[in-house]
């Protein structure tokens, strides 16, 4: 072979994906802590786009995520994270 060109799921679908995940922010995010049910929410809205991590993430188990809470200048306000 000497070129390919491919089209990766992750790539392609990007933009849809950070669209569906700020809608997601916007309908649970209510000033209150995050908690971790918000974090299957976002990992929901990621593996309906990206069918590849679906598949890499089962091999490994939980697909490690972390969500941060920005207030307007940028600083962190809260964050829930789960690891590998």
């Amino acid at each position: 072979m000497r070129w390919a060109n491919l089209t990766i799921a992750t790539g392609h679908n990007r933009m849809a994906m950070n669209r569906s995940i700020l809608q997601g922010a916007k309908h649970f995010v209510r000033g209150e802590p995050m908690t971790t049910g918000m974090l299957n929410r976002v990992e929901a809205v990621i593996r309906a786009y990206d069918p590849c991590l679906g598949c890499t993430t089962h091999a490994w188990g939980e697909m490690p995520l972390v969500l941060q809470l920005l207030n307007p200048s940028g600083d962190v306000v809260h964050e829930v994270w789960r690891p590998c």
